[in-house]
Order: C-alpha cells, then structure tokens, then sequence
C-alpha cells in the first residue's frame, strides 16, 4: 500500500480526484444557489401577489372587508408560514398574526427580514422571516410576508444532499483511482522485475506483452525487439571475443614452445659464443614471459566469458570455503614471504557452498595477488571465510558489479569471502571503476597484469549471484564476495 501511495500513477489519480471534486463543488454550489434563488423569487412572488389581493380588496370592500380577510387567512394559519399584520393610524393591531411591527428597516426594494416568534406559537424558538410593507389609504399599514423556516430546512436538505454527492463522488474517485493505479503498477512492476533480471544476467528475459494493444503492449514490444537486438550484438561481440581468445591461444602456445626450444639450443653446450648465446637466451627468456602475459590475458577473456554467460551454473557442486581458502594461501605464501609480507588465513566455519570451484578459486587468487601486489614490504594480507553477518567496517561501498544483482533472496548472507590488506587502497571514487575491464589505478603500468582481475572477480560474484563489496580496511583495502542464503519465509 505504501508503494501505491507513492506511485505516480496514484498521484496523477489524485490529482484528477481532486479536480473533478473541484468541479463538483463548483457545480454543486451554482445548483444551491440556483435553487435557493428560485425559492426566493418564488416566496417573493407569492407576498407580492398576497399584498395586490388584499389592496384590492380594501378598494372594493373597505376597512372591515380587509379585516375580514385578514383574519380568514390567520385562522388555523400558525404553521402554514403565512404572516400578517394589519394596523391603524395609531399603531394599534387590527388583525394578523405577529405582535408588532418588526424594527427592521427595509432595503431598497421594501423587503424586511426581521426574527419573529408567531401569535399563538409561543412554544416555538423564534424563526427568521421575510415580509414587504405597504401603506393604505387613510394611513392604514399593511404587512405580508413569509416564515423562512421551511426555507431553512429545504436549504439544509439541499446542502446535506449535495455535500452527500460531492463525499460520494470523491470516494467513488479515489477508489477508481487506487484501482487504476493497482492495475498499472501492477504492469510497471513487471516491466521493472523484468528490467532486474536483465541486469541480473538474464538476458534472455522478456517483458510480458499483455495482448490489449495499448501503450503498455507497444512499449513493451519496442522494449523486447531493443533487448533482441542488443542480445544479437552482445552474442556476436562475445563470439569475436571468444574466437579471436581460442584462434590465438593455440598459435602463442605454439610460439612458446619453439621459444623455449630456441632457448634450450641457445644454452647447450654446443653453442659457440657463449656471451653472444647468454644474450639471445636473455632475449628468449623475454619473450617466453611476454607469451605467457598474453596466454594469461587470453585465459582471463575466457573466464570473464564463461562466468558471465551463466555457462559454468552446470558444474556447480558443493565446496567447502575453508579449504579453497587454505589452498589459495599455500599457493601464495612463498610469494608473500619473498616479497616480505605476512599472510594469515582466518576461517570461520563456513557452510557448504555450492559454486564452481575452478572459478572461485580464481577469483580468490586473483585477490590475493593483488593484495601482495600493491602492499608495501612488512605489511599484511589476511584471507578469510565465514558464514551469516560479516564484521565491516566504516565508510562501505558496494562495487557496481556490472550485470550482477546484490543479495535479494535473504537479508544476512549464507557465506563470504574476504581478502583484507594493509596497502594503499582505493580511492572511493574510483571503486566502481577497477571493476571494468583493463582498468589499472598504477598509470604508469609498471607492475606486472592486464586490468581483468578484478573483472574476473566480478563476473564469478554475478555467475554466483554474489554481493561483491568494497570497503576501507583502515588503512588498506577490503574486498569481500558475500553468497546470498535461503529465501526468507
């Protein structure tokens, strides 16, 4: 419900809501004043026609005739909201219904309102009224009008009616526009699923065309016939990429083996020059470590290739993190030691995990050779493992692993990963950068690599669908591979 409160669809329901209450109410109040203008004119209409009636009949019939009339229509007329008040020179009541002359004075048209309380209903509240004086010959006064009570009530009854329209036609809106807004969300949101799993990987994902022929269905065929399209490249980016690895790994392999055959007649004892031969040994020695950069490099394109096309989810077995990690630490210990750095193992029971060894394992390595790589001398590298919540640190930063999904299905992850070092880090600016391809923070490229490593990493987190985290080990850097668990519930 919060999510549909929120929505755009709800607010622009709203908002046409609250227009059509805006017309209501101005519709509603032109119909009360309307009405309200009729009765008056009706009522007033009525008075003028009583008052010519009885000016008549004192012309025709004198003082006792007008009397006559007048008391006619006052008697058994206390409720009939008829009113009367006919008096003499002196003031004195000669027949009617109220008790005196109201002390309203009138407005320019002769119209008096004035408060009343009728002869004979003393038990009543006193009402409004409204009444129009005229003078007779002899100096007689004469007063009609009309109680206002019914006015009041058929007023109220009107305003109850149409306050009851407007309050039904501002519910009867918003329950249209909450169910509008439902319905598209609803289409929204599986175009927005559909987006995720893309970014996830899922390439092959879809967004459901509904068959009603709007809007919705022609944007998601628009949708669907673009990801056809950008599938149809990326396949045949990947295929160059993947044929062009596989076509040249075999001729350097090849060029390798001649060079180290160069290499070994170079060295023997036949050789002539021995100056001259250590030279093209050195030269030879060169060009052996250059190949195998390339084939490195070739063979890191490769892996990039098989985790992200989900190719590998095959091979998934069970594994045990502990020992990946103790054999990735005794593969890089001499080389830690040579460089004269400390590197400890720390393993907390972590469960077993189903993922492609081969992979992970890579991944793994490809961390830890960075860590002794950019370390200074005396410093430390510490490869860990473990289950359920890891302990981080301030200042954390999820890397952008491109077409990878962070841990959706549980809130704790099922197991980690962690390589910590104490070497100069990554700046924060530039930790969603060293996960693109051929990305090196060392311009000057002095040291030994080809940029993948780290792309490497992210592409097995995505294949695993793996949290990859980059966070300040204080000082140095911390980079950890966080598994997801079970779905919750």
């Amino acid at each position: 419900m919060r999510r549909l409160l929120k929505s755009s669809a709800f607010r622009l329901a709203l908002a046409y809501t609250a227009l059509f209450a805006l017309f209501g109410l101005g519709l509603i109040g032109f119909i009360y004043w309307t009405t309200i203008r009729v009765i008056d004119a009706q009522a007033d209409a009525t008075i003028d026609a009583e008052i010519l009636g009885l000016v008549e009949q004192y012309r025709t019939s004198g003082l006792p005739g007008l009397v006559r009339t007048v008391r006619d229509r006052t008697a058994g007329m206390e409720g009939e909201g008829s009113l009367y008040l006919l008096e003499g020179p002196d003031g004195a009541t000669l027949a009617g219904n109220l008790r005196g002359w109201p002390h309203a004075l009138p407005d320019t048209r002769g119209w008096i309102e004035f408060t009343i309380r009728p002869i004979g209903a003393a038990a009543l509240p006193p009402t409004r009224a409204r009444a129009r004086a005229f003078e007779l010959a002899g100096d007689y006064h004469l007063l009609v009008g009309r109680d206002l009570t019914g006015r009041r009530v058929f007023q109220h009854i009107i305003l109850f009616s149409l306050a009851g329209a407007l309050g039904v036609l501002v519910l009867l809106g918003a329950a249209g526009g909450l169910i509008t807004s439902r319905s598209l969300l609803r289409r929204l949101d599986a175009i927005n699923r559909t987006s995720g799993e893309i970014l996830a990987g899922s390439l092959d994902r879809r967004v459901p065309v509904w068959g009603r022929g709007d809007e919705f269905d022609r944007l998601a065929a628009n949708l669907n016939a673009m990801l056809d399209q950008i599938e149809r490249l990326m396949t045949g980016m990947r295929q160059v990429a993947d044929n062009l690895a596989h076509d040249l790994r075999s001729p350097l392999t090849r060029l390798r083996s001649r060079l180290e055959q160069m290499q070994r007649e170079a060295s023997g004892p036949e050789s002539a020059a021995p100056g001259a031969a250590g030279q093209q040994v050195l030269a030879l020695e060169g060009a052996v470590a250059e190949v195998d950069h390339l084939l490195a490099t070739f063979q890191a394109l490769l892996s990039i290739a098989q985790a992200e096309a989900g190719s590998a989810r095959r091979h998934f077995a069970a594994l045990d993190l502990g020992t990946l990690v103790r054999d990735v630490v005794d593969l890089y210990r001499p080389a830690a030691e040579e460089k004269g750095l400390r590197l400890e193992e720390r393993i907390e029971a972590p469960p077993a995990l189903a993922g492609d060894r081969h992979l992970l394992a890579q991944a793994l390595a490809n961390l830890v050779d960075n860590a002794i790589k950019y370390t200074p001398r005396g410093g430390l590298v510490v490869v860990a493992a473990g289950s359920g919540p890891r302990a981080k640190t301030a200042g954390v930063e999820v890397g952008p692993v491109p077409g990878g999904r962070h841990l959706r299905a549980s809130p704790q992850p099922l197991a980690w990963l962690e390589v910590a070092d104490d070497g100069p880090g990554v700046p924060a600016a530039e930790r969603g950068h060293v996960l693109e391809r051929f990305v090196r923070l060392e311009a000057s490229r002095n040291l030994p690599g080809s940029g993948l490593g780290l792309s490497l990493v992210a592409a097995v987190a995505t294949l695993h669908h793996a949290r990859l985290v980059l966070e300040e080990n204080g000082p140095g850097l911390r980079i950890a591979l966080e598994f997801p668990g079970p779905p919750a519930g």
